[in-house]
């Protein structure tokens, strides 16, 4: 099986070289789509009863760096289909730093298909069994972790993004702490190559609907402080005008859309009393928590 590991891994590595060197010299660089071909048949002989099948996880993560490598994501699925739901498979019994590279890319997956509760049992999966030595991989599995945590509520203490270097998060997480609508929007501009690199740039631009919701939760919270008889009324003029103060500039219909918005994804619980232009919370739980801890 070590021969085998081997074998599989040195096929990866050297088509990758041989495509390198066939794009430098002017020539169609196919030596890695060969490479998963045969990589493909390899798992075939492996995914048969029997102890060979140890091995079938440690091939599949080397077709899995192929597929990512040449943007055939979609080729993933047939692979995944035969681990996940093979009689012959369980999966317990596989290496632990297979199943750690498996959760890893599948998890990646879900993140781009955004599901992100099963994006998150995956990838914490990931992190909580990856070798606690190994820091790049740790900070690998945490730059997708941290923006499925985000889109379910939950939001990272800046030490640990300190501490993985992951501080192109630190300010799209502020910005959801505050509502600051203009901190997202700037962190978004900085990062916008690496964060679309990464792929998880429009994973966090979904994150401002958060933002105002965070926003809204301000309001609410000042205006019970000032008058509580009417903390539940908020005026629409009055997030136009917070808005403008954020440098955002939005008339009172544009700021009704983002609230019915807000209202259809329960992300807060109210209606509209339309001629007035109020937005009316509901007196019980008016922001419903999501799916993780509440923003």
């Amino acid at each position: 099986m070590e021969a085998m590991h081997m074998v599989a891994l040195e096929i990866r590595l050297l088509a990758e070289k041989a495509d390198r060197e066939l794009v430098m010299s002017g020539k169609n660089p196919d030596k890695l789509q060969a490479a998963g071909s045969f990589l493909m048949k390899v798992f075939g002989a492996l995914a048969v009863k029997g102890p060979k099948r140890v091995g079938a996880l440690y091939v599949t993560c080397q077709l899995f760096k192929i597929y990512f490598r040449l943007g055939t994501v979609n080729l993933c699925r047939s692979v995944i289909r035969s681990i996940e739901t093979a009689r012959n498979f369980d999966f317990e019994d596989f290496p632990v730093k297979d199943k750690v590279t498996y959760m890893y890319y599948t998890g990646r997956l879900e993140v781009f298909n955004e599901n992100f509760l099963v994006a998150d049992q995956k990838l914490t999966y990931a992190l909580m069994h990856c070798n606690p030595q190994s820091e790049s991989n740790l900070r690998k599995i945490l730059k997708f972790l941290i923006p499925v945590k985000l889109s379910i509520g939950v939001l990272p203490r800046r030490t640990l993004l300190e501490k993985y270097n992951l501080l192109e998060y630190a300010d799209i997480v502020t910005s959801l702490r505050r509502g600051d609508l203009r901190l997202l929007k700037q962190a978004l501009d900085r990062h916008e190559d690496q964060l679309l690199k990464c792929g998880v740039y429009l994973v966090l631009e979904k994150l401002e609907l958060q933002v105002y919701r965070r926003l809204v939760k301000k309001i609410h919270i000042i205006q019970r402080e000032k008058e509580p008889s009417k903390a539940h009324q908020i005026k629409l003029e009055v997030l136009v005008k917070t808005l403008q103060w954020l440098g955002i500039t939005m008339d009172v219909d544009e700021v009704e859309c983002i609230m019915a918005c807000l209202i259809y994804k329960n992300l807060i619980k109210g209606y509209f009393a339309h001629k007035s232009k109020v937005l009316v919370l509901s007196k019980q739980d008016p922001f419903p928590k999501l799916n993780g801890k509440p923003v």
